[in-house]
């Protein structure tokens, strides 16, 4: 864990992992499965975490109304021929932790700020990784363009989130600029791929690894916190 290397939060020591994430990364998904399968361990063991999404954007100069998908990374990979060898090694990571991903349907690269200010909002009503969960699969495995208000009232509605208050909310300006400001302070600690995990504001590593891993980690960072805090 690497103690000069931490993000703010507000919390008891050792009790919550924050997550940085792009909802349009695909290791973040797989990383969520990951992190299901680790928990769920820990939690047999008696070892308790609440978990908490933050923002960072892949794509942050993306126009507001999103690219074609396959222009854009044939443009951001260099090639269409190696974007398509990164998709199948997505796949075939997404396909290992249960998740079919549809890249046939994904047409789309959307501006994702808007994503991240309703996963925000999803958080001020207890509902932040139920809304999570229904971002990722409208984009990874219906196709859903993630940057359009309806699609993502879709999203908000599947964790029981009133549409209309979300149309309402995403229509305005609210926690558009703590979003990017959020996405900066992400960059500032040191993070500059995700997913990345923190625990208690703490870097504890970075990528989408395997279960057990995770559950190694988890345990090392929150020993090593009770010793510094003791």
């Amino acid at each position: 864990m690497d103690n000069e290397t931490r993000i703010e939060t507000q919390t008891s020591v050792g009790t919550r992992i924050d997550i940085v994430s792009d909802a349009i990364c695909p290791w973040c998904y797989i990383g969520k499965r990951q992190l299901e399968r680790a928990l769920a361990a820990l939690r047999a063991e008696g070892l308790e975490f609440t978990v908490h999404w933050n923002p960072f954007q892949l794509n942050p100069d993306m126009v507001k109304e999103g690219r074609d998908r396959a222009a854009y990374r044939a443009w951001k990979f260099g090639s269409a021929e190696k974007a398509k060898e990164i998709d199948a090694r997505i796949q075939g990571a997404a396909e290992a932790v249960g998740l079919n991903f549809r890249q046939d349907l994904m047409t789309r690269t959307p501006n994702t700020i808007d994503a991240h200010r309703l996963i925000w909002f999803a958080g001020q009503q207890g509902v932040q990784d139920a809304v999570m969960e229904a971002v990722f699969q409208s984009y990874f495995m219906q196709g859903g363009d993630i940057g359009d208000h309806a699609v993502l009232a879709d999203c908000a509605v599947t964790a029981g989130l009133d549409r209309v208050e979300v149309l309402a909310f995403l229509a305005g300006g609210l926690a558009d600029q703590e979003m990017r400001a959020a996405d900066q302070a992400a960059r500032e600690a040191g993070v500059s791929g995700v997913p990345s995990f923190f625990l208690d504001g703490y870097s504890v590593f970075s990528g989408a690894m395997p279960a057990e891993h995770m559950i190694q980690a988890f345990r090392r960072g929150q020993q090593l916190l009770r010793e510094k805090a003791a």
